[in-house]
């Protein structure tokens, strides 16, 4: 069972003053809760250790599927498999940040991997910020929470910085129009580059201008002049590019092997994005106590959860009883997309029922804790629950 402790003071005002009003809902529950999980310190360490663990194996399964050409089986786009390679045997591509989803770690029940959002991870102003400033302002000891989140990513870009010295630290952020969660992750991305020495800016993805042999161009609205950016962070997934925007595909492939700019996260993360993976590293590590049965067919013997390859948000996802039948479903616009199977787990729930999955994010090592919270699939209603370690 979960143990919650519900703040007097909420996370509101502060998100109203720094206009983050998307957090607070309108028609739909609050986003973000007065509730915080009470986690052991144990349990909090427990799950560092899964994401630390985890990052290792998946390293070994992406190598695995680059040496058996696996890529149809993952579901990537074939106009994608040159950069993913390129961008995998450059040491100098560095994946800047991921979130892992598990279930499990408290009461003393094992963490169990879910899946890793390796490519285009949001939550970031929830588990950096939010969750940090919601015990601050109740007056407890805001270091009591798994959470350097913040800290983690500055870290990673100066790495990234150091290990590009032949680059200009000048790195251009993007995001799709109309989302302004979206924008609101990509600000505290900007401000942790900011921090670490970059340059930086802001551009819709439909406002960058791609140049084949040149890199990657911002127009001046003032002079109309373009500025090139030797670095590029675009919360666009890799695979909507390759299936959608093939010509772009394409010319990314010829400004990162040129040298013009290095993107991030680097194209090797659909390795780590695609479902498929949770099948390689079963078949890899077999029964591994962090992992759950994943095949491509129902399992026979067990209820199962289906997930299509590149599905968000809880999106196209059913779970279904041993014989096949579906008990439940989130319908999604992902329904064309090959399958695979998960073994089910139950979610740990609190008092009303409601289940929580944990989110570890991990940058350069893992650095951040945070819980969703709803039914038993978590789509796009969840909540964002934050955590205090007692």
């Amino acid at each position: 069972m979960i143990n919650l402790k519900s703040l007097a003071e909420t996370p509101e005002k502060a998100l109203q003053k720094v206009g983050w009003n998307w957090m607070l809902g309108t028609d739909t529950a609050a986003y973000v809760t007065s509730d915080v999980v009470v986690v052991k310190e144990a349990e909090a360490n427990q799950y560092y250790q899964a994401a630390a663990d985890l990052y290792d194996m998946l390293i070994e399964a992406g190598q695995y599927v680059i040496d058996h050409d696996l890529f149809k089986e993952m579901g990537i786009p074939e106009n994608l498999i040159d950069l993913i390679k390129f961008s995998w045997e450059d040491d100098r591509h560095t994946h800047l940040y991921g979130r892992f989803d598990l279930a499990g770690g408290i009461n003393g029940e094992p963490v169990k991997f879910i899946e890793f959002n390796a490519d285009t991870a949001t939550c970031i102003p929830e588990s950096a910020v939010v969750q940090w400033a919601h015990l601050r302002n109740n007056g407890l000891d805001e270091s009591s929470q798994f959470n350097t989140l913040y800290e983690s990513l500055v870290a990673q870009f100066l790495y990234i910085k150091r290990g590009n010295t032949d680059l200009t630290p000048s790195i251009l952020f993007s995001t799709m129009r109309g989302y302004p969660e979206d924008d609101t992750n990509v600000s505290i991305l900007s401000e942790a580059a900011k921090e670490a020495g970059f340059d930086v800016d802001f551009a819709y993805v439909d406002e960058v201008e791609f140049s084949n042999g040149e890199g990657v161009f911002k127009q001046d609205p003032e002079n109309g002049t373009f500025i090139r950016f030797d670095f590029w962070f675009k919360l666009v997934p890799w695979e909507y590019i390759g299936y959608d925007e093939p010509e772009l595909a394409s010319t990314l492939t010829t400004i990162v092997k040129n040298r013009k700019a290095v993107i991030l996260n680097p194209a090797y993360t659909l390795l780590f994005q695609s479902k498929y993976i949770l099948k390689v590293l079963w078949d890899l590590f077999p029964y591994h106590p962090l992992l759950l049965q994943t095949e491509r067919y129902v399992l026979p013997h067990k209820k199962s959860v289906s997930k299509v390859l590149f599905g968000r948000e809880g999106a196209n996802v059913s779970i279904l009883e041993r014989g096949g039948e579906v008990a439940e479903q989130v319908d999604g616009e992902y329904a064309d997309q090959a399958k695979i199977y998960q073994e089910y787990i139950e979610f740990p729930v609190d008092a009303s029922g409601r289940s929580y999955q944990a989110g570890v994010f991990y940058a350069g090592e893992p650095c951040a804790l945070g819980f969703r919270r709803g039914g038993k699939i978590l789509d796009n209603t969840a909540q964002f629950v934050g955590h205090v370690i007692d």
